[in-house]
């Protein structure tokens, strides 16, 4: 006699695997807006830095000094038969602090990269190369610690420019001019000064913050003022080109400074 074997119940079958929503697909607001700004608004500083420092015209009017040429330090050189800029020796510094700084590598990462291109949103294009900032040109990033150095000397050099905005012949004034280098600078400063470097010199290395209750004091200044780094750069960004353009603008005759004193 045969032996049979008991029925047994057919176990269901596994569920494939469903491919999750890709990240686009749960954002529904305009999430685009931002990084196309950013990028239609750098891409025009990058064009009009590179025009007024190629310029070499229209950038001094008595006591004040465009912020893109000074220190006028280099003046009357010549290659090749053409007047070589002065703006070509002092803008690689603001500019290299600028481009390899935290906030801004975020900016133009997302908004020149799309990689990506706003949080919960995925790629533009996949790359299975990927390797952070750590090949060429990008580890130059890491030189931003360095930059800073350089972008204090900068201030400190617009802060002299300043006060001699405020000299008329040895005697003081208050114009337009002046009160626009005057928030130029401010802004300058507050940009420079709550940079992730400073805070990090101020503050890190530092085991035992009760016993360095100065560096402690600065440190928490300074982390006071870097939560709002995104909108100094933003904010000096406009200044500079304002006070650019204030400064062109009187030397080219078409506006008139107002002295208030």
């Amino acid at each position: 006699m045969a032996l049979h074997e008991a029925p047994t119940s057919q176990a269901p079958a596994a569920r494939a695997p469903q491919p999750r929503p890709m990240p686009q697909l749960q954002r529904h607001d305009a999430w685009w807006v931002q990084p196309v700004v950013v990028a239609v608004v750098l891409g025009a500083f990058a064009v009009f830095a590179t025009w007024r420092a190629f310029e070499n015209a229209n950038y001094q009017y008595e006591n004040y000094l465009s912020p893109f040429y000074s220190p006028l330090i280099v003046t009357g050189w010549s290659l090749f038969g053409r007047h070589i800029s002065p703006a070509i020796f002092i803008l690689p510094f603001p500019l290299f602090f600028r481009a390899t700084c935290y906030y801004y590598r975020k900016a133009y990462y997302r908004a020149f990269f799309w990689d990506p291109p706003a949080c919960a949103v995925g790629e533009v294009a996949k790359r299975h190369n990927y390797t952070g900032e750590r090949e060429f040109p990008f580890y130059l990033q890491n030189l931003h610690r360095y930059a800073f150095y350089f972008a204090v000397i900068v201030v400190v050099i617009l802060w002299w420019d300043t006060f001699l905005a405020f000299d008329f012949g040895g005697r003081f004034g208050v114009g337009v001019g002046s009160l626009i280098f005057l928030a130029n600078i401010v802004l300058l400063s507050l940009y420079t000064f709550s940079c992730h470097s400073w805070r990090h010199l101020s503050g890190g290395c530092v085991n035992c913050f009760s016993c360095a209750k100065a560096r402690h004091s600065i440190w928490e200044r300074v982390t006071h003022l870097n939560e709002n780094h995104a909108l100094w750069a933003w904010l000096s960004l406009f200044s500079v080109v304002i006070t650019d353009l204030y400064v062109r603008g009187l030397a080219m005759g078409v506006i008139h400074d107002v002295r208030f004193l």
